[in-house]
This record gives C-alpha cells, sequence and structure tokens, in this order.
C-alpha cells in the first residue's frame, strides 16, 4: 500500500467530523506524532502518524502557516 502523501501546512480532510461538524484540518506539526488544527473551530488535535494516516482520506488544499 501507498503511503499517503502530504505537507505541513495542507488542509485535509478526514474520515470523521470532528464535534463542531468540520471535517476538514490544517496540518501543523509533523513527526512521530502529527498535530492538526480543526478548519471549523480552531481546536488542536495531536494523532499518532499512523491513526493520522488511516484516518486522512485526501489533501483538499494548502495554507500558509507562521511557526508557533
Amino acid at each position: 500500500m501507498e503511503r499517503k502523501q502530504f505537507e505541513l501546512g495542507d488542509i485535509v480532510q478526514m474520515k470523521k467530523l470532528h464535534p463542531c461538524g468540520s471535517s476538514e484540518m490544517i496540518v501543523i506539526r509533523m513527526g512521530m506524532d502529527i498535530r492538526m488544527k480543526c478548519a471549523g473551530c480552531g481546536h488542536s488535535i495531536l494523532l499518532p502518524r499512523a491513526k493520522f494516516e488511516k484516518n486522512m482520506r485526501k489533501v483538499v488544499g494548502k495554507t500558509e502557516i507562521a511557526e508557533e
């Protein structure tokens, strides 16, 4: 199976909805864990890379993010 391609600042669509109703997340940190921010409400979520790749559907777009 091919690994999914994503980069820092990508807007990705997830399989499950966030409680606010949005399925789009912005990747804000990458490593063994992936930190993402909900595009709807701005809540930050940390997931292990394997779980993130399993639950990610596709890359929807790209944003310019500044180092926090």
